[in-house]
């Protein structure tokens, strides 16, 4: 993409955030339960902020969630330069889309430098899933303006959610690991897994690219990550003096304290669960959102980390104590990579009438319940269970389709068994 192209389109989307962030539309968005969340809410950041400023431990009662290091920066930002506050939340969002531009451009351009090298051992008649020199130029352009045009990723910003830091984050330690720089991959990994706790899971495709198959390599990789995360938690405990920032932050994503209605599972599971129940199956649902699919999943796709890593996200973005919409969004810009895959994508119309239908009757769904009092929590929580429901039919149908494209590129996509042609059916 031409330079001039995508500093237009970074000024436009930016000036779509700013114009949203200043209208009368912007605290009922930053209110909304699909995108503010008890650990993303800029209500609770300022709380947060203010109660530092005044030197009172934030983390003593259960509202602050953000880590010391981001509430130091929030409110060094908030003394220093207030105006400009929403701003930063801007030129965050905007360098997240540009990160994810330069991380797809060196995924594909690795990708295509793969496929020429093994072509000779592809199955003739298979050029239309081949990679073609177009895709390094047209995949990154997709993929940047899939995030920055994405309007669920609008609204996240212009609710000024702190999962715009997160998802800056990730795309920063994606970007990392596409460069293969192992320090910074696991500086900025160890970061965002000390303030959402299932971004973990990411160390297994940072291993795989930088272990070089080796066990040894691993476990040093492994080590460095535990390092960096024991050293972030010591400065916290430097800026705060205590150790409540760690039963504030990683306990309360764990625990799941507090059960305001979101786009996620565990809030209605867990608000009609009896309480001699409750830790078994709060480690049974963190256990589905973290290391259940995480082993199996190493294992089929560690010849290609970069999809073991869309999978991920997309399952700890829909399994997670507190998701929201910019969760969402963020492995939505994701999909374009896999752009050759999308013919043996074969539920795109129902995945899209899920997300159209629940993200619309959402908002009214909620509205019934808290205001016109003419419905109850079963009526969102259906909504938000059919929302669920279509992201992972989206994220099964991807890997199937993942699946589908390796085996014809090595056995063709005609097969024939007793002289007739077959269907490949996965099951």
């Amino acid at each position: 993409m031409k330079n001039k192209k995508a500093l237009g389109l970074l000024i436009l989307g930016g000036t779509i955030r700013y114009i949203l962030m200043t209208s009368k539309y912007s605290s009922s968005i930053s209110g909304r339960v699909e995108i503010s969340t008890p650990l993303n809410s800029y209500k609770r950041v300022q709380e947060g902020v203010y109660l530092y400023k005044n030197q009172i431990d934030p983390y003593q009662g259960d509202m602050v969630h953000e880590t010391p290091l981001v509430l130091l920066s929030l409110a060094w930002a908030s003394s220093t330069i207030p105006l400009l506050v929403p701003w930063i939340y801007i030129m965050i969002d905007l360098a997240a889309a540009f990160i994810l531009y330069k991380m797809s451009t060196e995924f594909i351009n690795q990708m295509f430098a793969k496929q020429s090298r093994e072509k000779g051992q592809y199955a003739d008649e298979t050029d239309e899933l081949h990679l073609k020199l177009q895709d390094t130029i047209d995949i990154p352009k997709f993929v940047f303006i899939a995030y920055l045009m994405n309007p669920l990723t609008i609204l996240n910003c212009v609710g000024l959610s702190s999962t715009v830091f997160s998802n800056f984050f990730l795309a920063l330690c994606f970007f990392f690991m596409a460069k293969h720089k192992l320090w910074p991959c696991l500086a900025i990994l160890a970061l965002e897994t000390m303030r959402n706790l299932y971004p973990v899971v990411f160390i297994a495709p940072i291993m795989l690219v930088f272990g070089k198959s080796c066990t040894k390599e691993y476990v040093k990789v492994a080590a460095r990550f535990l390092f960096l995360c024991f050293g972030f938690c010591y400065i916290s405990y430097a800026i705060m003096g205590s150790w409540t920032f760690l039963n504030g932050t990683l306990g309360f994503v764990f625990f799941c304290r507090e059960l305001q209605p979101n786009i996620g599972l565990f809030w209605y599971f867990f608000m009609e669960m009896f309480d001699h129940f409750r830790t078994l199956f709060l480690i049974t649902f963190q256990i589905n959102a973290t290391i259940l699919y995480l082993i199996p999943l190493t294992f089929k796709l560690h010849k290609d980390p970069l999809m073991l890593t869309t999978i991920l996200i997309s399952l700890t973005s829909i399994f997670r104590s507190y998701p929201c919409l910019g969760d969402i969004a963020f492995y939505l810009a994701f999909l374009p990579l896999w752009r050759r895959c999308w013919k043996f994508m074969a539920h795109n119309f129902v995945v899209f009438c899920f997300f159209l239908i629940t993200l619309l009757i959402m908002p009214a769904l909620w509205y019934l319940w808290m205001y016109a009092g003419s419905a109850n929590a079963n009526f969102y929580f259906g909504a938000t269970l059919a929302f669920s429901t279509g992201q992972i039919f989206l994220v099964t149908d991807l890997l199937f389709a993942y699946v589908k494209r390796e085996f014809c590129l090595k056995y063709g996509q005609k097969v024939f068994i007793d002289g007739k042609e077959a269907k490949i059916i996965l099951e």
